[in-house]
């Protein structure tokens, strides 16, 4: 059974008149009034208070992204000094590698360097032909095909004086051959590379550019 003050509060849901709320018995007054502000509620989440919690969580996960960026800047800020010494120390190493590199006007010296080389040992050049060279981003590597007849050791005291070069050359495709005298011949090719000046850098860019775009519209 239900007691007496359930029934009674029971009893006060009966028989209301919808038009007319102001006549209602407390409790249902109650009722109502809690019903309406839990709909207040449900409806100022979904229309209002939603989007400023979505702002509130993406400005919280902002702010940590910042605070990430100024933690690593002040990192990079108290090694400041570190990375200025390593960025002139690569830019020391660039250099050096650009001076065994020879320009576009030293490239005649540097041919004339490995032909005196092989002369220098007394071997006999049978062949010296410089092939077309092939551009690269920023330096061009030029093929020499040598022929070189003589004595072994001439021939390896050749290698070790273009090894000693101070411009970087380097052989391959090497093939040692000897016939019935005992002529000994060597055949090889001779890389040898340039840095690109500004304006076949600059047109080196523009050719790229211009593939680039060719490719698109295709």
């Amino acid at each position: 059974m239900k007691s007496p003050d359930l029934k009674r509060i029971g009893d006060q849901f009966v028989g209301l008149n919808m038009r007319d709320v102001g006549t209602w018995p407390v409790a249902p007054r109650l009722a109502a009034l809690f019903l309406i502000l839990v709909l207040m509620l449900v409806g100022g989440y979904f229309l209002y208070w939603s989007d400023l919690i979505a702002d509130l969580d993406a400005g919280r996960a902002n702010e940590e992204k910042l605070k990430q960026d100024y933690r690593g800047k002040l990192q990079q800020a108290i090694n400041l000094d570190a990375l200025r010494k390593q960025k002139e120390q690569v830019a020391q190493y660039v250099t050096a590698l650009e001076k065994q590199l020879p320009s576009k006007a030293e490239m005649d010296a540097l041919l004339s360097d490995i032909n005196q080389a092989g002369l220098g040992r007394g071997l006999q050049f049978e062949l010296f032909k410089p092939g077309a060279s092939v551009r690269q981003a920023f330096y061009a590597e030029l093929p020499i095909n040598v022929r070189v007849s003589g004595r072994f050791h001439d021939m390896g005291a050749f290698v070790s004086d273009i090894a000693n070069l101070p411009r970087i050359v380097t052989l391959g495709n090497i093939e040692v051959k000897t016939d019935q005298t005992g002529k000994l011949t060597f055949d090889g090719v001779a890389r040898t590379f340039r840095y690109l000046d500004a304006d076949e850098i600059e047109q080196a860019r523009r050719e790229a550019l211009a593939t680039k775009k060719k490719g698109a519209r295709s």
